[in-house]
C-alpha cells in the first residue's frame, strides 16, 4: 500500500458531514471556523474566497477547489463589498442539506468537512491555510465526476443516500492531494511533499513496512542511494522534520490506532513499536502526543464505544 493510501486508511474520521448552498443576486456569508478538515467546490457560477489570515481575496469559478487544512474562518461572496451574514442564518433553514442565500439561481456549490481528530497532524501539517484546485487540467477529470455525482445526490436524495455521499467525499479529498501535489510552486516542506520526492518517498515507504526496526540515518540514506548528508537534508527539505524524528512520529501515529483497541495492552503496543520498555515508549509517547499512552487511552476510550 502507498504511503498516502495508508496514512489516510488509519485515520478515524470522527464525523463528516457534507451540504450544499445555491446563492444569487447579491450576498455574502462568513463561515465560523470549521472543525477538521474542510473542503469546497463550485458547481455553477463564480464567487469570491476570503480566508483569515490570508491577505488577498481569491476569485472561483465554476470546477474550482479550495482545501482548508487548518481552522480558520472564511467567506464566500459574490461582492467583496456587500455586507455578509452568518451561515446559520440560511443553513438552519437547509433542505436536504442544502442551503439558500439571495435569489439562489446562479451559484451552486458542494462542501465537505472531515473531522479526523489529532491524528491528522501527519498529513496536514504544512500544508497552506487554502490550498485552491483549479479547473480545467487533465488530473482534475476525477474530480470533476465525484463534483457532479455529489451534487446529483444532494439535489436528488435516494436510498443509500449519505453512505454514498461520504465515499465520494473521501475520493474527491484524495484528488485535491494528488493534484494539490503536482501544482507549479507547492514545495513548502509537508508530508505531502515528502512522499511525492522518489528517493525520500522510498524511504518513508519503508519506515512504514518495518515501523519496528532500529533505523538510523545511515540505513536510510543507503534506501534512498544517497549520501548520509545528502540525505538527511534533503528528507528535512521535504518532510520539514529530521529523519529519525518521522520514524518517531509515525511510530505514535500507529500507536494511537492501537490503543483504541481496548484488548491491546501498553506493553504489547511498546514491543510491537520496538521499544525495549514501557517506559521508552510512554516517553516517546508524551514528546508527541504530550499525554502519556494510559492518558490517551482512556481520553479516547468514550469517542471508540461510540
Amino acid at each position: 500500500m502507498d504511503p498516502l493510501s495508508e496514512t489516510l486508511s488509519l485515520l478515524n474520521t470522527h464525523n463528516s458531514f457534507f451540504a450544499g448552498l445555491k446563492a444569487g443576486g447579491d450576498w455574502a456569508i462568513d463561515f465560523p471556523p470549521p472543525d477538521g478538515i474542510k473542503f469546497n467546490a463550485i458547481v455553477e457560477g463564480t464567487c469570491w474566497l476570503m480566508v483569515q489570515g490570508v491577505e488577498q481575496p481569491i476569485r472561483l469559478t465554476a470546477g474550482d477547489c479550495f482545501l482548508l487544512p487548518r481552522k480558520r474562518a472564511f467567506s464566500l461572496r459574490s461582492d467583496l463589498s456587500f455586507p455578509a451574514i452568518h451561515s446559520d442564518a440560511i443553513y438552519r433553514h437547509a433542505v436536504n442539506g442544502i442551503a439558500s442565500c439571495g435569489t439562489a439561481d446562479e451559484f451552486f456549490l458542494i462542501g465537505g468537512r472531515f473531522d479526523f481528530g489529532e491524528e491528522a497532524r501527519l498529513l496536514f501539517d504544512g500544508l497552506p491555510p487554502v490550498a485552491v484546485i483549479k479547473s480545467g487540467s487533465d488530473q482534475a477529470s476525477v474530480l470533476n465526476w465525484a463534483l457532479q455525482r455529489i451534487a446529483h445526490e444532494l439535489t436528488n436524495p435516494a436510498l443509500g443516500n449519505s453512505i454514498v455521499v461520504q465515499h465520494l467525499g473521501h475520493i474527491m479529498l484524495v484528488q485535491v492531494l494528488r493534484i494539490y501535489l503536482i501544482q507549479e510552486g507547492n514545495t513548502a516542506p509537508s508530508w505531502l511533499l515528502a512522499i511525492s520526492d522518489p528517493r525520500i518517498g522510498a524511504t518513508i515507504q519503508a519506515i512504514h513496512a518495518d515501523p519496528a526496526r532500529s533505523w538510523s540515518v545511515e540505513s536510510l540514506a543507503k534506501i534512498a542511494g544517497v549520501s548520509r548528508s545528502t540525505f538527511a537534508l534533503r528528507f528535512k527539505q521535504k518532510s520539514g522534520v529530521a529523519p529519525l524524528e518521522y520514524v518517531l512520529r509515525w511510530r505514535m501515529q500507529l500507536a494511537t490506532r492501537l490503543l483504541k483497541t481496548n484488548h491491546t495492552t501498553i506493553s504489547s503496543i511498546a514491543q510491537k513499536l520496538g521499544y525495549d520498555s514501557d517506559s521508552a515508549f510512554s516517553h516517546a509517547f508524551k514528546r508527541i502526543m504530550t499525554c502519556s499512552p494510559r492518558e490517551y487511552r482512556e481520553r479516547v476510550a468514550p469517542i471508540s464505544q461510540q
